[in-house]
């Protein structure tokens, strides 16, 4: 993967910051400052950098041929992959490894898992985990167990849990540890103080908590992908 200019917290960059960025990568390409500016804007010219260095407030589009120019990728959208990740490569495309942890989530009362540890690796696309925005390093894999999410969720099922992800946002599927049981079901954030624990199957009535019951509740991550065996 080529070098990258972060910017993805570009108004807390400024810019000398950007400037030692781009330096960096100029000295390492051995080019002249003249040089960048005639591959970034056509013309010879020092000045696109050392108006930087001077402090001066770049464009996002400046700054985007700046780095063009300097074979470095300009980024700017969701964080990106953490961690250390593991690449497979199968018949020329890639793939992760996510680690099925030895534990259930309960889609009823709650599972306790006293010891929990990983059981083994499932291999996943990384084109597929990029498209989802899931880092390899902060997901993981726990099956289901109950039927209190059915039809969405059943007996048995793995899901993808992106660890990441623990603000709550209405309506999404969370797995969540409430007093020592993990348990799987949709939450809704009604305000601060109110929280509702649903379950996809009708049959089962909903469960309001409020104030202190409400922030005791913690999340562990949100569900991003189920996978169904049919037996």
């Amino acid at each position: 993967m080529r070098n990258a200019v972060l910017v993805h917290f570009y108004t807390m960059m400024n810019a000398p910051h950007i400037y030692a960025l781009l330096e960096a990568r100029r000295k390492e390409l051995g080019l002249s400052q003249a040089e960048v500016g005639m591959r970034a804007f056509g013309k010879a010219d020092n000045t696109p950098l050392q108006n930087l260095k001077k402090g001066s407030s770049p464009s996002v589009e400046r700054i985007e041929a700046l780095a063009k120019a300097l074979g470095l990728e300009f980024y700017l959208g969701a964080p990106r992959e953490s961690g250390p990740i593991e690449i497979a490569e199968i018949d020329g495309e890639q793939f992760a490894p996510i680690r099925r942890f030895d534990a259930e989530l309960s889609a009823g009362n709650g599972a306790e898992n006293d010891t929990v540890f990983v059981s083994e690796m499932l291999a996943f696309r990384r084109d597929w985990l990029k498209r989802l925005e899931v880092s390899p390093s902060n997901a993981c894999l726990v099956k289901v167990r109950g039927e209190s999410m059915l039809p969405t969720l059943h007996e048995g099922d793995l899901v993808l849990i992106d660890q990441s992800k623990t603000k709550i946002r209405s309506g999404r599927i969370y797995a969540f540890n409430d007093g020592g049981h993990s348990k799987v079901k949709r939450l809704d954030c009604m305000d601060d103080h109110t929280l509702i624990i649903r379950s996809d199957n009708p049959q089962f009535p909903l469960d309001i908590r409020k104030g202190e019951d409400a922030n005791a509740l913690k999340v562990i991550g949100e569900v991003v992908w189920s996978g169904h065996t049919f037996s």
